[in-house]
This record gives C-alpha cells, sequence and structure tokens, in this order.
C-alpha cells in the first residue's frame, strides 16, 4: 500500500496519478485574477511567478486540477487561496461559467495549449479579487499588471504551455483587448 501524508479525499497516490494521465483527460481549471474598479472594469491583471521543474522562471495563471467529487466553485476557490494566501478574498460569481475551454495536450500543435505531463480539459475563469493576496506553495510572487502591459510581447513570452494565449481570450472577453 502507498503512503500518503494527504488524508484529502481525492488525492492520487503519484503513480495513481501518473497513470490516470496516461489514460484519460484530467480536469483542472485556470484563473485569471483581476481586479476591478467600481464599474467592474478590469484594471490589474495578476500574474504568479514560478520556477519549474526544470529551473525555469515563467509567469502563470492560477491553475490546477479539480478533485474527485468536488465542485468546480470548490476547486476555483482552492486553488485561488492556495497560490494568492487565505486572505486574496476571490467573488466568484453565483453561477460560475468558464469564459473558454483550454484543451491541453502533450503533442504540440494541437491547440495553442501544452502540457508535457498529460491531456488535460481546464474550464477557465476570470475572478475578481478584493484582499491582500500573498503567493504561497510553489509561487515566488504575484505582479499586478495593467490589461496591455500583460497582453504585451515581453509578458506574453514569459508564459508557458499556451497560458499567454489563453491570458489573451481572457483580456478579450472582459473588453480589454479590442
Amino acid at each position: 500500500m502507498t503512503e500518503m501524508t494527504e488524508t484529502t479525499p481525492g488525492w492520487l497516490a503519484p503513480e495513481e496519478l501518473e497513470s490516470a494521465r496516461a489514460r484519460m483527460p484530467i480536469l483542472y481549471i485556470d484563473a485569471v485574477p483581476v481586479r476591478v474598479d467600481e464599474t467592474g472594469v478590469v484594471t490589474r491583471v495578476g500574474l504568479l511567478l514560478r520556477i519549474g521543474a526544470d529551473g525555469a522562471v515563467s509567469r502563470a495563471l492560477v491553475s490546477g486540477r479539480v478533485l474527485h467529487h468536488e465542485r468546480v466553485r470548490d476547486a476555483l476557490m482552492r486553488h485561488l487561496e492556495k497560490d494568492l494566501g487565505s486572505t486574496a478574498l476571490p467573488r466568484v460569481p453565483a453561477s460560475p461559467q468558464p469564459f473558454t475551454i483550454a484543451e491541453y495536450f502533450p503533442t504540440q500543435g494541437v491547440t495553442p495549449y501544452h502540457d508535457p505531463r498529460q491531456h488535460a480539459v481546464s474550464l477557465a475563469y476570470v475572478v475578481p479579487v478584493a484582499g491582500d493576496c500573498r503567493p504561497r506553495q510553489d509561487a515566488l510572487d504575484l505582479v499586478w499588471f495593467t490589461p496591455e502591459e500583460a497582453a504585451s510581447p515581453l509578458v506574453q513570452q514569459e508564459m508557458l504551455g499556451g497560458q499567454g494565449v489563453l491570458l489573451k481570450q481572457a483580456l478579450a472577453h472582459v473588453g480589454c483587448l479590442f
């Protein structure tokens, strides 16, 4: 039997996750944290700074798996809290509808999204946050960009796996790119 320190139902042991990833698509969420003004217009976009397994530094969206028997809303809240801290105060809408669905493939070029580990289907959201964000877990920092800065080629080239494309789709969805 595999020893696991995590006691939350829905987690798979590393070898079980690897086996599942090799056989079926895995459900994920991607979240673009934003600051909005009093009229709901996006004024800032938060991007995480991460170090990958290969040591490369990149910008990233909040992202993670949806666990077995977990509501999408709960997965969004869990990953936002995990990456942004417990005082981020995300405002997930009463009826969360993704702005798009991103399909990540282990084979590059099938879609703009690439994940060498697996075929993943991700529900993508723009989530306003009102509180104090303090990156946690494997996030080194959170930097707030204007929508124009976030869409710039400089920031886009720092994003891996097609997340830059997803960010631009999010910005277009909220009316920040034309």
